[in-house]
This record gives structure tokens, sequence and C-alpha cells, in this order.
């Protein structure tokens, strides 16, 4: 049995796998905010539970926010600021009695649609996570690239490209700049710029024929569209998956496509834009695959 956390900013959510990766458990709980401790102690909780429910000890992969630098051992990067600096994958393992592996969320999402997900089969796919934070993984060959500083994919933390003259007054970001593009398309920025409404108040709103929330979800989507252009200029991948709340939103997929089609770098755009087969289970799915069918707890 193969178990993956999710773990995101407001929700953690448990899958164990079985044999041809069936989903065996799944459940979701709220995540702790801010409090190191009582995260692993969740986590730990989580596991052991799926344990005794099912009978079977499993590996346990970890889909994080972040990411292990190479360097220190130390989560960086963390939206989940309280996670930065802290050896996450030894706490759990000491709390669990056994060897935990963690990855970038967004990485662990796009592995689990590039495998048998919306992009199978693709060569070269990059996921991307729209949510409370904004993220991105890529999977070329069916393999994570994960980079020399374990930051491939790092996408939300890049300045929005080509900003009009309102853009151009940024927001800080948590990282300490200015720009990122996780500062306009996070589902919070999109409640920002919506006057307050949530995001999901924004997008219905819009669909009903709200002139304001559908002048909001327009100026999102020309943002994404840029955003989304860098990446293909520079990675020219097969497919782009959206996940993260925001990739629920149906309407992306027809509106976005055409928007990018000016600053992509080429006379035709190959790229396909889909919606996530696996919806939100994709992180928890790609976190269990951090470890291979054969591989014992």
């Amino acid at each position: 049995m193969r178990i993956g956390i999710d773990l995101g900013g407001t929700k953690t959510e448990i899958a164990a796998l079985g044999e041809d990766s069936e989903v065996l458990v799944r459940r979701r709980v709220a995540t702790p905010a801010n409090d190191y401790d009582a995260i692993v102690a969740g986590i730990r909780d989580l596991v052991l539970g799926v344990e005794r429910e099912t009978g079977v000890r499993g590996t346990v992969g970890v889909g994080i926010p972040g990411t292990l630098s190479p360097a220190t051992g130390v989560v960086k990067n963390a939206n989940s600021t309280c996670l930065n600096g802290r050896r996450l994958d030894l706490d759990l393992g000491a709390a669990l009695g056994r060897e935990v592996r963690l990855a970038n969320d967004a990485n662990c999402f796009a592995l689990s649609e590039a495998t048998d997900g919306a992009a199978a089969g693709a060569a070269t796919v990059f996921g991307v996570i729209l949510g409370t934070g904004v993220g991105g993984g890529v999977v070329s060959g069916g393999k994570l690239l994960v980079g020399a500083d374990a930051i491939a994919g790092e996408w939300g933390h890049v300045p929005l490209p080509w900003p009009d003259d309102a853009e151009r007054a940024v927001l800080p970001c948590w990282c300490g700049r200015q720009g990122c593009i996780e500062t306009f398309l996070s589902g919070p920025a999109l409640a920002r710029d919506g006057g307050g409404a949530t995001a999901e108040e924004v997008v219905a709103r819009a669909d009903s024929g709200d002139p304001a929330a559908g002048a909001t979800l327009a100026r999102y989507e020309r943002r994404l569209a840029r955003a989304l252009a860098v990446v293909i200029n520079i990675l020219d991948p097969d497919v782009i998956v959206l996940g993260g709340g925001l990739g629920q939103v149906a309407r992306l997929y027809r509106t976005v496509p055409p928007l990018w089609r000016g600053p992509v770098f080429s006379d035709e755009v190959a790229v396909r834009l889909v919606p996530p087969a696996w919806g939100d289970s994709s992180g928890v799915r790609g976190a269990a695959w951090l470890w291979r069918p054969d591989e014992a707890p």
C-alpha cells in the first residue's frame, strides 16, 4: 500500500492506494494554521488511522507547498511559512518510524496527471497549481524535472510578464519580492481584484452575467494567458494541466488559449490546455507515487 499526503495551506488530504492504484481510503482535514508541531502530529495521526482501518502498513509520500533544499535539507519556499527551515521529512519519519519522502505539491500534481491522467503519454507536461498559492511542475519523458536547486517549475515566483499600467502598481509577495505571478493568479488574488468577493463568487457572478465580475475574470484570463505564454516560449510542453481550485473553472480552457497566441513566439501553438483527470486528488496520488509499487515501507 502506498499512502500519499497533500499538505495544503488550508486542508490536508490523505489517500491510500492499493494494487493498480485504486483508492482504498481517502479523507481530508483542516491544516493547522502556522503550527508546525500540530502539522507533524496531524499527518502522523492520519497515516496511523488509515493503517488501522486497512490493516496494512504503507509507504508514505508527502506533497508540500515548498521543497527540500538540496544544500541544507530543510524546507524552503513554502507559502505555509511555518514549514520553512524545518527538517519535515526527518520529523515525520521519526513520528512514523519509517522513511518519508517529500516533494513539491505541484510536482506531485504534474506527475500524477502525466502518468495516468489528462496528459498520459505526452512527452512534456507542465502542471499548474492555481489555489491559495501558484506553482508549477514539469514532467519530461515520464520523469519529474526537479533541478539542481529543486526549484524547477517555480513559475509562481517570476514577475507577471508584459504588465499594463495598472499592473505595475505591484503588490508585495510573501516571498519578499514584488509583482510575482502568484500575487495576480492565486485564488486570494482573484478575490482581492473582485472587491472582496471570494474567487468562487467572482466566477459564479461572471457566469451569471454580472459585468463587474465578468471584467474581473477577463483580467484574470489575460494575465493567465501571458504567464503561460512564457512557459510555452521556454518549455514548449505538449500539454498544460491546470490544478487547484481555479483549475476547476471550465471557461478557462476555452478563453485562455486564444489569448496566449499573441505573446507565444510561434506561428502556431499546438499546446493543449486541459483540466486534470483526477481533479483535486491528483496531488495526493502523485505524493503516493513518490514510492514505486515494489518498494517496502
